[in-house]
């Protein structure tokens, strides 16, 4: 797997955990899996900052997300 493929993964993982963080709190029980997601999720991303020798900009990233969608649907 490339690095920008674990970088948008990994963005999508923890935006995604976002609304099941929130359910769980609002019903009082543990956000177990949510907080699965979001370990999975930063996994995915520090792999993908450490792994890609020039880094990414955050100028960069919505062209990264841009190139994976177009990957994907090509």
């Amino acid at each position: 797997m490339d690095t920008d493929l674990m970088l948008v993964l990994g963005l999508a993982v923890i935006v995604l955990a976002i609304p099941a963080l929130l359910a769980a709190f609002s019903e009082s029980r543990p956000p177990r899996m949510a907080a699965l997601m979001v370990l999975v999720g930063g996994i995915l991303l520090a792999l993908a900052l450490t792994q890609k020798p020039s880094g990414y900009a955050f100028a960069e990233v919505p062209d990264v997300i841009m190139r994976v969608f177009a990957r994907v649907l090509n």
